[in-house]
């Protein structure tokens, strides 16, 4: 299977290299068939022209802001049975890619897979309250899908679906601007197939969120999304903040 890797990416001239030489390394190691589509949402620094330095990456314009326009953006210039949406302050792991399409090799009525991130430059301290906000978004997720049966999870900046899944469900919601965007796609899709959720697909990121506004806020403020989304089909938090290192 052919696989799309779709990176957003506003002013994120410091860790878009590092992001792409990861999905690089990981696409050659598994010598899988794949591309990747660096989509510039309305930077005002060297992200774009760090993108175009790398061999066979593609950089497409979205002057609207916004991630979840981005996305869309991404995704309908793509071409693979498989859409990677990845953020531009991760980096694939090895063994990422091999996860993905054993996983969706496996499973014919899988339509989305996703993990959870691995904050790398958190203190021990701060990951670990991120695991217990996993733990909980983790029973959330079962009593949704095998419960309840309205929904499931997928985390934003590592989740990968399938493209006629995608197709199917009109693609992304461009009128969600940030938070509760992965929520709104994880309802839409479990309607047509299986959306999972696994621990064995982490992806390393950035903690800068985290540290600027806090863990417990954060962390209740996605709880909150996830359950407003999940259940009335659009995020309570419309405002959110562009975070970036500073220069």
């Amino acid at each position: 299977m052919k696989i799309s890797f779709v990176i957003p990416a506003y002013n994120e001239e410091a860790d878009i290299g590092p992001c792409l030489e990861s999905v690089q390394k990981e696409i050659i190691r598994e010598r899988a068939d794949a591309e990747i589509i660096v989509v510039n949402n309305a930077s005002t620094d060297r992200t774009a022209d760090i993108a175009r330095g790398f061999r066979n990456v593609r950089v497409v314009e979205e002057p609207r802001k916004g991630l979840v326009r981005a996305r869309q953006a991404g995704f309908k210039v793509s071409t693979g049975e498989l859409v990677a949406n990845v953020d531009a302050d991760t980096m694939v792991p090895q063994g990422w890619l091999h996860t993905v399409l054993q996983e969706f090799e496996r499973d014919k009525k899988l339509v989305a897979l996703s993990g959870p991130f691995i904050y790398h430059d958190l203190p021990l301290f701060s990951r670990i309250l991120v695991r217990v906000f996993y733990a909980a978004g983790y029973l959330m997720y079962f009593l949704n899908r095998f419960v309840f049966r309205i929904g499931s999870m997928l985390q934003g900046g590592n989740f990968v679906a399938r493209r006629e899944a995608l197709q199917k469900i009109g693609g992304f919601n461009t009128s969600i601007e940030f938070y509760g965007e992965d929520t709104d796609v994880a309802r839409r899709l479990s309607k047509i197939g299986n959306v999972k959720w696994s621990f064995k697909l982490p992806i390393y990121t950035s903690g800068r969120r985290l540290t600027r506004e806090g863990i417990i806020s954060v962390g209740l403020r996605y709880a909150l999304n996830f359950f407003w989304t999940t259940f009335f089909g659009k995020p309570y938090t419309l405002a959110y903040k562009d975070i970036r290192p500073e220069k």
